[in-house]
């Protein structure tokens, strides 16, 4: 519930835990490569053979228009530039069916799979990775997704052909004082004769200055929160601001508040109190969406390294050919290989629905986002000057106009967007120990009764004498195993060695921490991050061994030589790290005992809130919401 102003109610760290375990998806239904490889068990059958493309001359007719368009009038520099999507850019998207590619065809959608969505999003991002934001923003967690997954027949016929025409969807969970912790939620739909008053505040809400639909999550009284598709136009809604980033500058993301909005009680989606469950389940293919824009940036920065390393010469050499550049091309090139393998995978197996894919696309969404700035990052570098200059500069001084320094402003907020690098480590790290927790967690769990505990302890018995044993001798020890992958096996061999000692090392910390295991957020990322590397190898191996080209085969030897280094520093400082030593500095310096070290620079003189309050009521400020026309 909310307080007079607004403001969340104080929930306890447990109460937030019971909201987000409530919510997740307890069951695997099906095989999961992700989740057997975290306990040790490298099920390479479930990746390879690489999955076959889906057969679709409808997409690829799609895909030849939709690049025909974005090389010829889709202008990446007029948005950036004029931080605005035009709106002739909005008609032609819709006239070629870009905001129906995840709607189904009855619905008057384009009904693409995940691959070929995510090849248009890699296609659109490489030129303006603000649209491929808000085409993304639009089908991945506005109104199309959820309803696909959870919506009525009704709902579908309702709303579904109406944003496949063009109208632009949102989605609405953040709020003012509310981020990655739902259960603080304080947006209230009460409910009334014939459905729901809504009232709260939202913040961030990507597509929201523009958006007609969206899908907003509240907290209805004694159900829980619950997800509504709710007119954009409604009286009561205000568009209260368009907010301003560092990159994406054409987002249309704003500030939006509800005041005794009158919902029909037919626009709740998945029934009362679902909300969260459906919000976590639509980011399981959702999340592809946002690795397939930092595959764009890897290809496009790697064109504007190889090109420029080639041309630019010191010292009587071309830059590329000098060791120090040479190492940073080479991270691009591998690095960008691995991305594409991780995500085509992720996509061809959730588009023929064999695998649960919730924890591999948790993965590669984490690893896209990372190593997409760290080789945005590099770009910069090789680049030098011109790498920090803007594409209008270079180009009023006569020279190509790479967009570089866009490019790293573009893909920072990757590491945020749909999960923070921080919250996904949490997110996966509780996947990965759901095994463990699912036999022992009475153990460890305080509130369990003696009785509780000693079942517990009788499952966690049987279950760790099967399952310790497959851990100490397994394939990745016999030299000639996976001999088909040629000069790939050793790396696979690796795999299955380094799964097995990721599977130890969480027995040996769920043994050491137990309970307080979950409070060992740097422990729990860099397994995490075993895992990712570990899958990201996995899927660059079996895509160049199905080519058999090469230069793929290549891509992928050099790509796993550089993360099994990373892999093992990764190992090392599982045990050797200062994380504790980090922690009691930080508490040090969040209660001033270093204050004297921010001496001797101006600070600016501020009392306003870190955090904004918001006052419930009528809105007092113009309404900033944009329409589209529709097109002539």
């Amino acid at each position: 519930m909310t307080t007079t102003n607004g403001k969340p109610a104080d929930v306890s760290e447990k109460q937030a835990r019971q909201v987000a375990e409530a919510a997740r998806e307890s069951e695997w239904r099906k095989p999961s490569f992700g989740k057997e490889l975290f306990l040790g068990k490298f099920q390479l059958d479930l990746i390879d053979p690489w999955p076959s493309p889906p057969d679709s001359p409808d997409a690829d007719d799609f895909l030849r228009k939709l690049d025909a368009y974005v090389r010829t009038e889709l202008d990446g520099e007029r948005i950036e530039r004029d931080a605005r999507i035009p709106d002739e850019a909005f008609q032609e998207l819709a006239r070629l069916g870009a905001f129906g590619m995840k709607i189904d065809k009855e619905y008057g959608g384009l009904g693409l799979s995940n691959l070929h969505y995510c090849k248009a999003l890699t296609l659109i991002g490489s030129v303006s990775a603000s649209t491929a934001a808000l085409l993304s923003a639009h089908q991945s967690i506005g109104v199309p997704q959820p309803l696909k997954l959870f919506g009525s027949a009704a709902q579908k016929e309702a709303f579904l052909p109406r944003l496949a025409a063009g109208e632009v969807s949102a989605f609405l969970l953040t709020e003012p004082d509310v981020g990655s912790d739902p259960a603080r939620l304080g947006t209230v739909a009460e409910p009334v004769e014939g459905g729901y008053r809504l009232n709260g505040m939202k913040l961030w809400a990507t597509n929201g200055t523009v958006a007609t639909l969206l899908v907003v999550m509240a907290r209805v009284p004694e159900k829980g929160i619950t997800a509504f598709v709710v007119e954009g136009d409604a009286p009561g809604i205000t568009v209260e601001r368009r907010n301003a980033f560092l990159g994406l500058r054409g987002l249309e993301n704003s500030v939006t508040r509800f005041h005794d909005v009158f919902v029909p009680e037919e626009n709740v989606i998945g029934g009362l109190g679902k909300g969260l469950r459906i919000a976590l389940t639509t980011l399981n293919t959702g999340r592809l969406s946002l690795p397939a824009m930092c595959v764009g940036a890897g290809k496009r920065s790697l064109t504007i390294a190889r090109e420029w390393a080639a041309d630019r010469v010191q010292w009587g050499r071309s830059v590329g050919t000098h060791e120090a550049v040479a190492k940073k091309i080479a991270f691009i090139a591998a690095t960008t290989y691995a991305m594409e393998s991780m995500l085509d995978l992720c996509c061809l197996i959730a588009d023929d629905a064999r695998n649960d894919i919730r924890i591999e696309a948790a993965l590669v969404k984490l690893f896209a986002s990372e190593m997409g700035w760290l080789i945005a990052d590099e770009l910069i570098q090789i680049r030098g000057g011109r790498g920090y200059e803007t594409a209008e500069s270079l180009r009023a001084r006569g020279e190509r106009p790479a967009e570089a320094e866009q490019i790293l402003r573009d893909m920072r907020i990757n590491r945020i967007f749909e999960g923070s690098t921080e919250i996904m480590h949490l997110l996966i790290a509780r996947e990965a120990v759901d095994a463990h927790l699912t036999v022992a967690g009475d153990i460890i769990d305080p509130d369990a009764d003696l009785g509780r505990k000693a079942r517990a302890g009788a499952r966690a018995g049987g279950f760790y004498a099967r399952w310790l044993p497959t851990l100490a001798v397994g394939k990745g020890q016999n030299p000639l195993e996976y001999a088909r992958f040629g000069p790939l096996a050793a790396h696979l061999r690796y795999v299955e060695r380094a799964s097995r000692k990721l599977a130890r090392s969480t027995f040996y910390a769920m043994s050491r921490w137990q309970g307080k295991l979950e409070r060992k957020q740097g422990f729990l990322g860099r397994i995490v991050d075993i895992g990712a590397e570990l899958f990201a190898m996995s899927a660059a191996c079996v895509r160049a061994n199905a080519s058999g080209q090469p230069a793929e085969l290549e891509l992928a030897d050099l790509f796993c030589r550089q993360a099994r280094l990373r892999t093992e520093a990764l190992f090392t400082a599982l045990w050797d790290n200062t994380d504790a030593l980090d922690a009691k500095a930080a508490d040090r310096v969040l209660h001033g005992r270093y204050a004297f070290l921010e001496e001797g620079v101006v600070h600016p003189a501020s009392d306003a809130a870190w955090v904004a309050p918001w006052q419930a009521g009528a809105a007092t400020v113009e309404d900033v919401r944009r329409r589209i026309p529709p097109a002539q």
